[in-house]
């Protein structure tokens, strides 16, 4: 029987004001779905942007929904659903079109290609905060760089969640990762969470510092990966911080001004979108594999900068988003 859940809707896009909390229906688990109910949300660049209108995709108005990534349990399961049970603890995030399947609600109804199992050890809030960090750390990193132990990778963005988490994915398999923040409140942390390095950029573009830092940190070799969460201007000197063959990784625009491509010949650029790699049942296998062994043992520390409680904070947990004050992922604890 179809039921209602308190869901967080937009009719017009702007800030964390026109963000509105509204009774949707759920309707009942078809074949291939899978009905969630919520425990904790994990807030994304991604949302952000796509509430303002300027993600890659827009929203269809009025009434969209909102959100990648959720941690709950299973309510009920549609015919044909064989990988998951009701009861169990699960995370969302793979192949999600926001506007119709938005997560910022109490309960949701997925397909079953959406929702990946949570370990049971995991607590809601930190696996709100796992998997879309830590699987697009693993797909850049490890499956599109070939990024190996004793590798020098530089991470701009580091005090982000995504950038957290690839200091982490670095750490995990040997390889050395060297970090970029704006400011000198964020060096510790990083280092805490295993930088080998951190340059302080300041709030001008630092890029030419970077890069001359890398350059140093590394005897002069450069690094063999640079992951890329900014582009713009700033992308052509910093990538005078690579090694001669080496490959940058670009993820993310927060720069949204044109970049140059760099002159410094031969190196390999690539650009990444988290769905190429999670929407395959391969790709969405072995990243999940990855993650959940992270999370089962330990390895994986997903930094949490604030945790919000009910969803009628869901503004305010946008306006800490859109400050840049944080460090690691917001969460909302439904």
């Amino acid at each position: 029987m179809s039921t209602t859940a308190r869901t967080v809707l937009f009719h017009e896009i702007g800030g964390p004001e026109v963000l509105t909390i509204e009774d949707v229906t759920v309707p009942d688990s078809g074949p291939g779905q899978v009905a969630v109910r919520v425990e904790a949300l994990g807030l994304n660049r991604a949302e952000s942007l796509f509430r303002a209108g300027t993600y890659y995709y827009q929203p269809a108005l009025p009434a969209s929904r909102l959100g990648y990534e959720a941690s709950g349990l299973v309510e009920a399961i549609g015919e044909g659903v064989t990988e998951l049970a009701v009861g169990d603890p699960v995370m969302t995030g793979p192949g999600i079109e926001m506007s119709a399947q938005g997560v910022y609600a109490e309960r949701v109804v997925l397909p079953e290609t959406a929702v990946v199992r949570r370990p049971a050890s995991v607590d809601a809030v930190t696996g709100a905060a796992a998997w879309l960090t830590y699987t697009t750390a693993y797909g850049a990193l490890l499956e599109t760089a070939g990024l190996k132990p004793g590798d020098h990778v530089l991470v701009t963005g580091a005090s982000s969640g995504v950038g957290t988490a690839a200091i982490q994915v670095a750490r995990r398999i040997g390889a050395i990762p060297l970090a970029t923040t704006r400011t000198e409140a964020k060096r510790q942390r990083l280092l805490d969470l295993g930088a080998a390095e951190v340059v302080v950029t300041g709030e001008v573009d630092g890029s030419e510092l970077v890069a001359k830092e890398a350059r140093r940190l590394t005897g002069g070799r450069g690094v063999e990966v640079i992951f890329d969460a900014i582009g713009g201007p700033a992308f052509r000197p910093l990538a005078d911080a690579l090694a001669e063959g080496g490959s940058v990784v670009v993820y993310g625009w927060l720069d949204r001004r044109p970049a140059e491509i760099p002159w410094n010949w031969p190196f390999t650029l690539h650009t990444y979108a988290n769905m190429t790699l999670t929407t395959t049942p391969g790709g969405r296998r072995r990243s999940t594999a990855f993650l959940n062994a992270g999370l089962s043992d330990g390895g994986f520390r997903p930094v949490v900068a604030e945790v919000f409680d009910g969803l009628d904070r869901i503004a305010d947990a946008h306006r800490l988003m859109d400050s840049n004050r944080h460090t690691g992922k917001i969460v909302v604890r439904v």
